[in-house]
């Protein structure tokens, strides 16, 4: 009899989860599929093909996928190989306290290309993703000018405390908060724009409201108070490097594909203005997805007419870490990184390090995320184009993910003298 299995059945959305397949003809060809329906009822799938072995057997550790959405042995291809049904949808876990993605695994029997080529499924599975654990703590924050979520993992603490600032899609996205909150770490999901009573739209960036966070964070008794993280993506990451250099309470900052200067809109910290760089609409290019390719709009940040926006990266008191994906068609933050790296090594310091990921796109995020190659972006008429490579992609995620956490720990937990 034919059964699939897939485990652990429910687990964290960073998690592995072992799928095979048993009590199949020897050498017979399957298709496996995935299905996901988010919040908003979008629907994601994945399919792959497989031939069984001599004892009847599908095991995604070992069998390559000889076609579908990916080819070759990759355990976790059928999540992040899901592909959204309508074009242009985003992956995106909204309730990230109460309820897991469900994805549906299917075996069918041969090679099914369409639905439509299917007869009903021989074995299904159901898999839940988590994005929390239990013990874990959400807290709706609106304290001063600060709107977001504060995370807490369970447990006493004192915990590390870092900030998670996403870019132009502003509102507040909580999926990476919480995921790292199930790792360790007190984590403030915080919104800057459109979201709440702050507004609609970024106009300037104000530094002395991510003060304000940073400090609210750091007068929580659960959290440490040697200094917080700040973990930041495209124009999140512009902030978050702004932060480093700027703000005492900063100690541990990672960047993810973001510029090493201020941008669209002005910096304001006190009596400092720090005015955006040139920003250059005329190169934005059409993909033939009909997606809006932004790389070349940002222009170099260290041309002569940039300087004055370039951020002052000798000045942050901690360290910073630039995870780069260099399929990125949202903007070169290879280049970006790399400057501030020199800027950084020219006044003596060797505070910073930058990973790069070949085939990476702009969206890096937790691993087994499908990659989002182009969304709707909001306040545009037109998709963006964020770039990757499925393959290379997951694997980047992966890599990051850990590397990330190791980075926070690091820096963040205090280390205790041995006398």
């Amino acid at each position: 009899m034919c059964q699939l299995t897939a485990t652990p059945a429910s687990a964290l959305a960073d998690e592995p989860v072992h799928i095979y397949a048993t009590g199949l003809p020897p050498s017979q060809m399957v298709t496996l599929k995935a299905s996901l329906q988010d919040e908003k009822g979008n629907l994601f799938q994945a399919r792959a093909f497989y031939r069984a072995n001599e004892a009847g057997k599908v095991d995604l550790e070992q069998e390559p996928a000889l076609g579908g959405d990916y080819v070759g042995v990759h355990p976790m291809g059928l999540f992040w190989s899901l592909k959204p049904k309508r074009p242009f949808r985003r992956l995106l876990k909204r309730d990230v306290m109460n309820s897991p993605f469900w994805i549906t695994l299917e075996l069918y029997d041969s090679v099914c290309f369409q639905d439509s080529d299917a007869a009903p499924p021989r074995a299904r599975q159901t898999v839940q993703r988590w994005y929390s654990r239990s013990g874990m703590i959400r807290m709706q924050i609106r304290e001063g000018r600060v709107r977001g979520a504060l995370f807490l993992p369970p447990g006493e603490g004192p915990f590390p405390g870092v900030i998670d600032l996403f870019g132009g899609i502003g509102g507040l996205v909580e999926f990476r908060a919480s995921l790292l909150a199930a790792r360790g770490f007190a984590v403030l999901a915080l919104a800057y724009f459109a979201y709440d009573d702050l507004p609609r739209q970024l106009l300037e960036v104000d530094l002395g409201y991510f003060e304000e966070a940073a400090n609210l964070l750091l007068a929580h008794p659960k959290i440490q108070k040697s200094g917080i993280g700040v973990i930041s993506v495209c124009k999140g990451a512009e902030i978050g490097l702004a932060m480093a250099c700027y703000l005492k309470q900063v100690v541990a900052t990672i960047c993810i594909n973001g510029l090493n200067a201020i941008s669209k809109v002005p910096l304001r910290y006190k009596d400092l203005v720090v005015n955006p760089m040139n920003y250059l609409k005329e190169h934005t290019q059409v993909h033939v997805s009909g997606a809006l390719r932004y790389r070349h709009n940002f222009g170099d940040p260290g041309h002569e007419l940039n300087q004055q926006s370039v951020l002052p990266v000798e000045k942050a008191r901690g360290w910073i870490l630039f995870i780069v994906g260099q399929n990125d068609e949202c903007l070169n933050g290879r280049v970006c990184a790399e400057q501030a790296l020199k800027q950084l090594e020219s006044h003596g310091r060797s505070t910073g390090r930058m990973l790069a990921y070949p085939g990476a796109g702009h969206l890096i995020e937790p691993p087994y995320a499908p990659l989002c190659y182009a969304s709707w972006s909001p306040g545009s008429p037109w998709p963006a184009l964020w770039g990757g490579d499925p393959v290379a992609h997951a694997a980047a995620q992966e890599h990051a993910w850990g590397e990330i956490q190791t980075f926070f720990r690091q820096h963040l937990i205090p280390t205790k003298s041995k006398l």
